[in-house]
């Protein structure tokens, strides 16, 4: 069973914590409202687009192929991520460290297979 004053030693510095927490985010708020705008001029509340006024709508339809490409941007971010450390420590896996690196890096056929299908081009 465990002690009154050890089971407090040990929450005590996650309570503290949560409380340094609450008094920075309500002292985040606090600023905000402190320093917000007060005005009420319909001027201000105005999109600005480098001096004229808005013409048209905002919407803008975006392409899918940026979407594609953000994926892939994280695919091989989180390959990198995951690579380095490997790399570091690969001595110290083994055998059966390459094997797990190996089928990682089988993600890398999916940019394969996407090439092979015309995916990433731009026309």
């Amino acid at each position: 069973m465990v002690s009154s004053s050890s089971f407090l030693s040990q929450f005590g510095q996650v309570g503290v914590f949560l409380l340094f927490g609450l008094f920075f985010a309500f002292f985040s708020l606090f600023l905000a409202w402190l320093v917000r705008v007060r005005g009420h001029d319909p001027i201000f509340r105005t999109t600005y687009e480098c001096g004229p006024e808005p013409v048209g709508s905002s919407f803008v339809q975006m392409n899918v192929r940026f979407y594609l490409f953000a994926l892939l941007f994280v695919i091989f971010d989180a390959e990198t991520l995951f690579i380095y450390p490997w790399a570091v420590a690969y001595k110290s896996l083994g055998m059966i460290g390459f094997i797990e690196m190996f089928i990682f890096m089988a993600i890398l056929l999916g940019l394969a297979y996407a090439w092979k299908k015309g995916a990433l081009k731009w026309y």
